[in-house]
């Protein structure tokens, strides 16, 4: 069992994994083991919350493909169950991600001495550079 949270979780049959070799530099081992794991994850077919469905599917992410997959590739260790776990615990973090909501931003308005101060704070500069110039006929 993948525990999300304490009232969501997936069982494991619903996670897929593969294993193919890394890419980059490593010699030999590198070109001999299958380390780098690759977590691959249907929303749609899932037993998540449609909550969760809806959210994942609606985020933005590279992760995430147009048919609704979840695909983690982690190749950072040399170990297999190293970057297994590792994979793991991004796909574990990218659901939960889905639960936060941001608040929302109220915009609010300049006041008008902070407006006049950064007029003036310009008006300075300018004049500043002005004086700095080889001909002052400007």
């Amino acid at each position: 069992m993948i525990e999300i949270s304490q009232r969501v979780t997936l069982a494991d049959h619903e996670v897929e994994w593969q294993f193919v070799r890394s890419s980059g530099a490593g010699g030999q081992h590198i070109n001999k083991v299958s380390t780098a794991a690759q977590l691959i994850f249907d929303i749609n077919q899932s037993s998540l919350p449609d909550f969760y469905k809806q959210r994942l599917l609606a985020k933005a992410d590279h992760r995430i493909t147009k048919s609704g997959k979840v695909i983690i590739k982690c190749q950072q260790s040399r170990s297999q169950d190293a970057n297994r776990q590792q994979a793991l615990m991004q796909f574990i973090e990218l659901i939960k991600s889905v639960t936060y909501i941001q608040k929302a931003r109220i915009a609010t308005k300049a006041t008008k001495s902070s407006q006049r101060r950064r007029v003036d704070a310009k008006k300075q500069r300018g004049a500043t550079k002005a004086l700095r110039r080889k001909n002052n006929d400007y």
